[in-house]
């Protein structure tokens, strides 16, 4: 069943909360911060091409890696991607985060999906944002995330589809994380969110949320089948202007909500460089792909002010190791400035991250520990 969506447009410039005049975030991007971006220690831990990077720990003493694949053995006329069509869902599991087995294509357009295989035609020399030549049909499955959902002992992964298709929710019917994988009902016959990056989150009392780009959330049904409400805005600190926001991911840490969301540092007339544009630069020439973070005790919001978290670390996800570390994911976007000088793009990757004061931050020691000899 397609759902309407029901948006609570919240126009900060005018809104006022709690009879106080809405704030704005600081839009300020520390570019060139050591603290703040992803050591230059950290190197893929797997080679194979993938955007989009996620990783969780499925409390069987596996790791597993899921993320935006270009199809194995394609020909491309440029170079590898998956801006026009990909062949599904691949997943690789890990003991230790180094070494990773494949467990296969566990969703295929050929095999499992059903309305997605309709796909949308491409115009004809169409080409991508990174100016890659693009083929015949926009059908290509993006921003998959695995989550195993502990209060239900459910599996299920969220995932887009390019081409304006919208986002959607898969359940395994084996109880395992290589499924195979069905839509749940919401979305049998059409997407649950018209969006891209759909995104799903357990609180601590087993509600489950769905969380769509770039600002929204709906709570899910307890049988995890449908939505149980329209999805709605999250109430927010933004910038002003406010730029496209994408990756974007929920958190709780020390009883608060995090939400992370992935914004381009632009560089400014000034020589500085801001998460918004300044009135000519229309974003054409970014910079590097942000985590930015905000905080709320309340799911739904008001969230506080964003503060840039992980620099060129864009559309991760967190999530923590066994001894109750946190890390996050990266892939090394090549689009922007910062892009031109990593060795290698598109590769998935980890970063030990730390709450420093209460703000989420790199652990340099640990990255360095980690890929010590890698």
């Amino acid at each position: 069943m397609k759902h309407k969506l029901v948006f609570s447009l919240l126009i900060f410039s005018a809104l006022t909360i709690n009879g106080c005049k809405a704030q704005i975030s600081d839009a300020y991007a520390p570019v060139g911060s050591k603290l703040l971006t992803v050591p230059p220690c950290v190197k893929p831990i797997l080679n194979e091409w993938m955007r989009d990077a996620f990783v969780m720990y499925g409390d069987n003493g596996y790791y597993y890696l899921i993320g935006t694949t270009a199809t194995p053995g394609r020909t491309f006329p440029g170079q590898v991607h998956c801006w026009d069509w990909n062949d599904g869902i691949y997943l690789w599991r890990s003991k230790d985060m180094k070494n990773w087995e494949s467990r296969g294509l566990i969703w295929s357009y050929q095999k499992d999906a059903t309305w997605q295989k309709t796909g949308k035609p491409v115009k004809p020399k169409a080409k991508s944002v990174n100016n890659d030549p693009l083929d015949s049909i926009y059908r290509a499955l993006w921003a998959p995330e695995l989550h195993y959902i502990k209060s239900k002992k459910q599996w299920l992964i969220a995932a887009c589809q390019n081409g304006g298709a919208g986002s959607f929710i898969l359940k395994s019917t084996s109880g395992n994380p290589e499924g195979p994988y069905v839509n749940i009902e919401g979305n049998q016959s059409g997407p649950l969110f018209p969006n891209i990056d759909l995104s799903l989150f357990e609180d601590d009392n087993g509600d489950v949320y769905a969380v769509g780009h770039n600002h929204y959330i709906a709570k899910m049904k307890p049988d995890l089948s449908d939505i149980a409400e329209p999805f709605k805005k999250f109430v927010e600190t933004p910038y002003k202007p406010e730029p496209y926001i994408e990756g974007v991911y929920l958190s709780k840490n020390n009883g608060k909500y995090q939400l992370l969301q992935t914004v381009w540092s632009i560089k400014q007339k000034d020589g500085s460089y801001k998460y918004n544009r300044d009135g000519e630069n229309q974003g054409k020439e970014v910079h590097s792909y942000d985590v930015v973070v905000a905080e709320a005790d309340n799911i739904y919001g008001p969230y506080g002010k964003r503060y840039p978290a992980i620099l060129e670390g864009g559309h991760n996800n967190l999530f923590q190791d066994p001894a109750g570390e946190w890390w996050s994911t990266t892939f090394f976007n090549p689009r922007g400035e910062r892009g031109k000088t990593f060795p290698v793009t598109c590769r998935p990757a980890v970063v030990a991250v730390k709450w420093n004061n209460g703000k989420l931050m790199p652990d340099i020691e640990r990255n360095e520990a980690f890929y010590k000899g890698m």
